[in-house]
Formats: structure tokens, C-alpha cells, sequence
């Protein structure tokens, strides 16, 4: 049993008739930022962690001197 196409078209209908089209845009704006602030905390995470293993590295080379 698979899922139809008129069966996609009439939960579809349904959504958009229970929440109305401006919450579902403003639910879609949340979506994107909260995906734009992931990628972006993705992006910085490895920055910081490389800036930590350099503080690492330079403590050891400091000790075998």
C-alpha cells in the first residue's frame, strides 16, 4: 500500500484549512532560521575545537623543551 497522490492533496488541503497559510509561512520562517543558526554553529564548532588542539600542541612542545 503506498501513499497517493490524492491522498498528499487532501492532507495538504486539510493543513493549509486547519492553520491557514500565514502560520504555516511564519512555522516554514522558524524552519530556515533554526537550520541557517545549525549550519552556522556547525561551521564555527570546528574553528574553536582547531584554536583548542593548537593551545594543546604548543603546551606539549613548551613541556619537552
Amino acid at each position: 500500500m503506498s501513499i497517493g497522490f490524492w491522498q498528499i492533496a487532501i492532507v495538504v488541503v486539510l493543513v493549509v484549512l486547519l492553520f491557514g497559510r500565514g502560520k504555516i509561512s511564519e512555522l516554514m520562517g522558524d524552519v530556515a532560521k533554526g537550520i541557517k543558526s545549525f549550519k552556522k554553529g556547525i561551521t564555527d564548532a570546528p574553528d574553536k575545537s582547531e584554536s583548542s588542539e593548537d593551545k594543546i600542541e604548543e603546551n606539549s612542545n613548551s613541556d619537552n623543551k
